[in-house]
């Protein structure tokens, strides 16, 4: 059987009609508050504070002093100090070799025989000197005798009295008499050459002493001062010639090492600013009474000894702009008593602490809370700001800042991602 048109059209109608009504008395969507809640985050507040600035370097130990034995004369060992073996310790002032003297001591000995020769000799012409003076003035005194018999004879002869042979014999004395005062006075005259060369024949053969006397020294080699024996290339009954290295050591009584530091951490340790000192001070004027040193070896880092500054070494490594700094350790081995506690030998790998000047008023925060030159600062209503700031130099997990920061500004030390400047921030003071 089938419906009119007319006659479905109204459950249609009524089922739209519902539709609208139910819509319509629904309640509307819940509305939700846009503003996001406060971030908790860490903050800490800036205070100018004095700080010591450190730095730390790593070196190998090295003796401070060392000798290095080289034999000056030839000849045989014919002694040799029992403790000299490599490792041992040798008092200053030891003999520890002794070399053949035998060769040294003839040789003196025949330097000296030849100086009371000369001695002799040098005596005999002082007593020549005073016997040819005492004969010329009997000579003198015979010529002048000579001379008035010879004038009285020519007076005598030319009258007549005497005959003519008789004076000519009276020139024949006087012409002997002067040749015999001439001969003294030439004697005399040589006497002054004479001795001159025994001045220096004496000069010369005392030289030779002197020189067999230093030969015959340097037959014992004697410690200088008290030292470790690290080398010895000689033996008993081995013969040595001049020039060869026999012994070598490094002294007990310090030890260093050289720390290669920046020259902005080298200066900040003096306490000096960049632009107040050169490099040329720095290499003039030693800093060890400005910094503190201590160093323990990287074997054992519990040991601590307490170091000095010495001085700076000559050249400074351009390419790295790093200043070689010299630091000594006096008394090494005080308290050594291995293996609890070890000297410190040559070679030791060490780890250099220094501290320097104390600086006042600086500002110092944590190296996480410094992100590329920016700090996050806790404004006014606990909002975030981002803040350009100047760091100067960080030292353990801590960064000093020179510009940007001021005393009671309060910087966000936990990580914020992401940092939007303006954000809610609730703060939670951090230790300090």
């Amino acid at each position: 059987m089938r419906l009119a048109p007319h006659l479905a059209l109204p459950p249609i109608a009524l089922g739209i009609a519902a539709a609208v009504w139910m819509i319509a008395s629904a309640p509307g969507p819940a509305q939700i508050d846009g503003g996001a809640p406060a971030l908790p985050v860490r903050v800490m507040t800036v205070a100018a504070e004095d700080i010591r600035p450190t730095a730390t370097a790593w070196g190998n130990l090295r003796a401070a002093d060392t000798w290095v034995a080289v034999a000056e004369v030839q000849g045989e060992v014919i002694w040799r100090h029992p403790d000299l073996e490599r490792g041992r310790l040798i008092p200053e002032g030891t003999e520890v070799l002794r070399i053949d003297p035998a060769d040294y001591e003839l040789t003196l000995a025949q330097s000296r025989a030849d100086l009371a020769a000369l001695e002799a000799e040098s005596a005999q012409l002082s007593a020549e000197a005073a016997n040819t003076g005492r004969i010329l003035e009997l000579e003198r005194a015979r010529l002048a005798l000579a001379e008035a018999d010879l004038t009285r004879t020519r007076t005598l002869a030319q009258q007549g009295t005497v005959p003519q042979s008789r004076a000519d014999e009276a020139e024949r004395a006087t012409l002997l008499a002067r040749r015999t005062v001439a001969e003294l006075e030439n004697s005399l005259a040589l006497i002054p050459s004479r001795e001159a060369r025994i001045t220096a024949q004496t000069a010369r053969t005392q030289a030779a002493i002197d020189r067999a006397r230093r030969s015959l020294d340097r037959t014992m080699l004697i410690t200088p001062f008290a030292l470790r024996v690290t080398e010895v290339s000689a033996e008993r009954f081995q013969t040595i010639a001049p020039g060869q290295v026999v012994i070598r050591g490094d002294g007990i009584a310090a030890a260093e090492v050289v720390a290669h530091l920046p020259i902005d951490s080298f200066r900040r340790l003096i306490g000096v600013a960049i632009e107040d000192m050169t490099l040329a001070d720095m290499m003039r004027d030693g800093p060890s009474a400005l910094i503190e040193v201590t160093l323990s070896p990287l074997s054992d880092p519990t040991q601590i000894w307490t170091a000095r500054v010495d001085r700076i070494e000559g050249a400074l490594d351009a390419r790295a702009r790093t200043i070689p700094v010299v630091v000594i350790v006096d008394d090494p081995y005080e308290g050594a008593a291995p293996p609890r506690r070890l000297p410190l030998v040559p070679n030791t790998q060490v780890q250099i602490a220094f501290s320097g000047a104390s600086m006042s008023g600086l500002i110092a925060i944590p190296e996480a809370a410094l992100h590329g030159g920016m700090v996050r600062i806790l404004g006014p209503d606990d909002l975030l700001e981002l803040r350009p700031v100047t760091a100067a130099f960080a030292q353990e997990g801590r960064v000093v800042i020179t510009d940007g920061l001021s005393p009671g500004d309060r910087v966000v030390i936990d990580d914020i991602a992401p940092a939007i400047p303006g954000m809610a921030l609730t703060p939670v003071e951090a230790a300090q």
